[in-house]
């Protein structure tokens, strides 16, 4: 990831005005033309178009904001599938229902808006996804297993997940995708002159997108958000 950024942010930066660079901006928008490629809309039905939203500053209202911008980045009206990685707890702060509630609420309006056709979770054992589909309205289509905590899914979670028709899936990502360290690195090294340690990214959001009929990835990247602090 932490290179992707890097790529990206070098070849933008060579490509924009001294004076730009210099200035010190609100909102950079670093995006490569090339980079991205909108989906043709005649196309639209033979894809899956699938995300996993990764929240790095605890705020449920960047969830929209990921959703809007990865939407208008490939050219399609809604999202397939979105499913959102734990966003991180205060340390001594366990993971509970009453802290992702508000992430959830999020995920349901853009399923209602029509933004989203289905929501997911990452990382919840059972205890804790059984709570969410019984308070959820929307509920949850998809888990994700970290291999890396269990070579066997838990037995108990596959048998609630079958009986309320959810699909468990496996994943190795990191607890921690992208940390505020690693992109200021890569903002520092990428961008001349830039006060790199008042970045602060917000969520980080992967997509896919893949050939239904066939069930390969056509394409797949990343895009993020990040703010300015400025003191």
């Amino acid at each position: 990831v932490r290179d992707c950024i890097q790529k990206t942010l070098t070849e933008w930066s060579s490509k924009i005005s001294q004076d730009q660079n210099q200035e010190t901006l609100e909102v950079l928008e670093c995006t490569v033309a090339h980079a991205i490629e909108k989906i043709n809309p005649e196309e639209r039905d033979e894809l899956k178009v699938s995300a996993k939203l990764f929240i790095v500053g605890s705020n449920s209202s960047s969830i929209r904001d990921a959703v809007d911008l990865a939407c208008s980045a490939l050219g399609v009206a809604q999202l397939d599938s979105v499913i959102i990685a734990p966003p991180p707890v205060e340390d001594g702060t366990s993971l509970s229902l009453e802290y992702l509630q508000p992430y959830w609420k999020e995920l349901e309006n853009l399923v209602q808006n029509k933004k989203i056709v289905a929501i997911g979770t990452s990382d919840l054992d059972k205890t804790l996804l059984e709570e969410l589909y019984l308070w959820a309205q929307v509920k949850p289509s998809s888990n994700q297993v970290n291999l890396a905590s269990c070579c066997v899914m838990p037995p108990d979670l596959t048998a609630f997940a079958k009986e309320c028709d959810i699909q468990l899936l496996t994943h190795n990502d990191p607890k921690e995708l992208l940390c505020e360290a690693s992109f200021q690195e890569a903002l520092q090294e990428s961008i001349q002159n830039v006060k790199a340690n008042e970045w602060i990214p917000l969520w980080l959001l992967r997509y896919s997108i893949i050939v239904k009929s066939r069930g390969i990835i056509k394409s797949k990247g990343y895009i993020m958000q990040a703010k300015r602090n400025a003191s």
